[in-house]
């Protein structure tokens, strides 16, 4: 049961925070999909060779991620078993129903999408992978089409290239539909913008990227091999861009609200100022943005000057306050949005439960699914590379080593 303290002027309807912290997980883990796949594609659309070493892992951890991102919707909702009902009797005008029909498109394209990616790979384990009881669940993955003749893998990969192509508008369109969810709601201030969809998006974009850097830089340490500074030198160049306008459009969008000092302005001033002030000013901006905005910055203009290994650890930082800013950014806006009354009076404050379905140890475990999963697909793809960078104890035979084709060789 949470507890509620309220100040000022607020109506008996109006003493609860419905939207808990599970509203708050939901927008930053789909987030963390749109800025993953996004990583994948500027290697397979974009020709950006560099990022290869993480092509794969990026876009199965959007698979991981956007796999559980109705998960805490479910747990929020009083009754998850009628949560399809909005598929099954879609209303045109429901926000919520255009986000499960946009949500199911990008769900099929990136199944899709993988499945082309890896298929050459699954077809060689449905009859070299050591165990019987996984060649006979590549033999189910390959879904009966097993050849990989050089113009089936040259259809694959065109195929492949136009749903990246496809996807990545897909992506872009799923998160700032998040955004627009909370930017339409015209009785809040707080939320009832415009730039509110790409600002959502903008912040999933760094939050993906900063999420596969931080992965992908533990994985390397952890397992001890070596690093390709090419590889985080782009992404950290690529966060760095992305958070300059994104942070830049959170401060006009403040700027904005100050400058038109609308008669919902004392209310709000008095929440920046008072109810967000760590959570926005010092988290948010202070240590989630200006800091990643030094190291990284640093990291791209003094590139020649700082060597790999220190520019690779100031990633590591950058990425991890930018996962911290993002989601303090989801906190302000979700919590920040329902802490004043619709009559701009009163406050509330809300604190947080440990246990509960909404509580914290919920929103951790919830969190966690996602490398669960992706836990998982590294048993059962290579996330790293070709099939040949997969373990070979789980292999009869040495996998081939696969001649790039002509005219596709960002593909391979």
């Amino acid at each position: 049961m949470h507890h509620y303290v309220t100040q000022g002027y607020v109506l008996p309807n109006q003493a609860h925070i419905y939207w808990t912290m599970m509203i708050v997980l939901y927008p930053y883990i789909t987030g963390i999909v749109a800025g993953a796949f996004i990583i994948s594609s500027l290697h397979h659309v974009f020709d950006r060779d560099e990022l290869k070493p993480v092509s794969r892992f990026a876009m199965l951890m959007a698979l991981a991620f956007l796999l559980c991102a109705p998960l805490p919707l479910l747990a929020h909702l009083g009754h998850p078993e009628r949560a399809l009902n909005i598929m099954f009797t879609p209303n045109v005008t429901s926000a919520m129903a255009g986000f499960g029909f946009i949500y199911t498109i990008y769900l099929l394209i990136l199944v899709v999408e993988i499945w082309l990616l890896y298929r050459v790979d699954i077809v060689f384990l449905a009859s070299n992978a050591k165990s019987e009881m996984m060649r006979r669940l590549y033999w189910i993955l390959a879904l009966g089409v097993t050849d990989i003749s050089e113009e089936a893998k040259a259809l694959d990969r065109k195929v492949m290239l136009f749903l990246a192509a496809i996807g990545v508008p897909a992506a872009c369109f799923l998160h700032g539909y998040v955004g627009f969810l909370f930017g339409a709601i015209k009785a809040n201030p707080w939320w009832a913008s415009p730039l509110m969809p790409v600002i959502f998006l903008l912040s999933a974009i760094v939050s993906g990227i900063a999420m596969v850097m931080v992965c992908y830089l533990i994985v390397q340490w952890f397992n001890k091999r070596p690093v390709d500074s090419e590889c985080t030198q782009s992404m950290m160049e690529s966060a760095w861009y992305f958070v300059m306008v994104d942070v830049a459009l959170e401060g006009l969008e403040l700027l904005n609200h100050a400058y038109m000092a609308n008669h919902d302005w004392d209310i709000m001033k008095h929440l920046i100022l008072d109810k967000l002030l760590v959570s926005l000013f010092v988290v948010q901006f202070l240590i989630g943005s200006v800091v990643p905005f030094l190291l990284l910055g640093a990291a791209v203009v003094f590139r020649n000057r700082i060597p790999a290994g220190v520019r690779n650890v100031m990633g590591f930082v950058s990425g991890i306050l930018l996962l911290v800013q993002v989601l303090a950014m989801r906190w302000n806006v979700v919590m920040g949005g329902q802490m004043f009354s619709k009559s701009f009076r009163g406050f509330l404050d809300f604190q947080i439960d440990i246990y509960g379905r909404e509580g914290l140890l919920a929103v951790l475990f919830l969190f966690t699914l996602p490398f669960v999963a992706m836990l998982v697909f590294s048993r059962v793809l290579p996330l790293w590379g070709p099939i040949s960078t997969f373990p070979t104890r789980w292999l009869r035979d040495k996998p081939p080593e696969y001649v790039p084709l002509k005219n596709l060789t960002k593909f391979k």
